[in-house]
């Protein structure tokens, strides 16, 4: 099993930046593609960036490319979403999600593992 702890997440005002980390228990992290999703209130699930296991590839929805990054460190078993220029359309709860495959998904029907959410709040 793999357990997913996310953290960083807070109250900033728009154009400023905050940076989530999502720190996982297991020895299977390394193997795992990792993504953040979002969700505000009466919303679906929102996919927002993905990174494969070996970090090679990352993927972002169109709505935070050239704003946010993605990335990991295996040997802390950690991911992090370095999110700058932040918009008051960006405030949801950032959940981190993991499952055993080579691509990033979208779909959060896919994915193994979920953290317990952060909430991003974002004013203007």
């Amino acid at each position: 099993q793999v357990q997913l702890i996310e953290s960083g997440g807070g109250l900033q005002q728009a154009g400023g930046s905050l940076r989530l980390s999502c720190a996982a228990s297991g020895r299977t992290f390394s193997s795992l593609t990792m993504s953040w999703f979002r969700q505000t209130p009466g919303k679906e699930r929102e996919f927002v960036a993905g990174i494969t296991w070996n970090g090679d590839s990352t993927y972002y929805t169109n709505s935070v490319k050239g704003r946010f990054t993605i990335s990991r460190h295996n040997a802390k078993n950690t991911v992090y979403l370095q999110m700058n220029s932040l918009k008051p359309e960006d405030t949801a709860v950032y959940y981190c999600a993991g499952f055993r495959g080579f691509a990033v998904v979208i779909a959060p029907q896919r994915y193994e593992y979920w953290g317990q959410g952060t909430q991003v709040t974002v004013s203007s």
